[in-house]
């Protein structure tokens, strides 16, 4: 399985990251790790996530952010 991120998500995470930026450079980045390995969680967990709007909805575990993505063949489209 593999992963793509589309340039529209890679938007919102650079908005989100000069977000929490403000309130600290080290806090925009952890931000990013944060998201990032979330995405990455769905090597193993994609498709167990609840659904919403049709899209699959992963809840970040330390900032308030959801994930949506699809799976198509063997690709998870974030």
């Amino acid at each position: 399985m593999t992963i793509k991120v589309l340039e529209s998500a890679v938007s919102d995470l650079e908005r989100g990251r000069e977000f929490y930026a403000r309130n600290g450079l080290e806090v925009g980045e952890y931000f990013l790790d944060s998201i990032f390995s979330d995405i990455d969680s769905l090597l193993l967990y994609a498709g167990i996530h609840q659904k919403t709007f049709g899209y699959y909805r992963l809840l970040s575990g330390r900032f308030p952010y959801a994930i949506y993505y699809l799976i198509e063949d063997d690709v998870v489209i974030v």
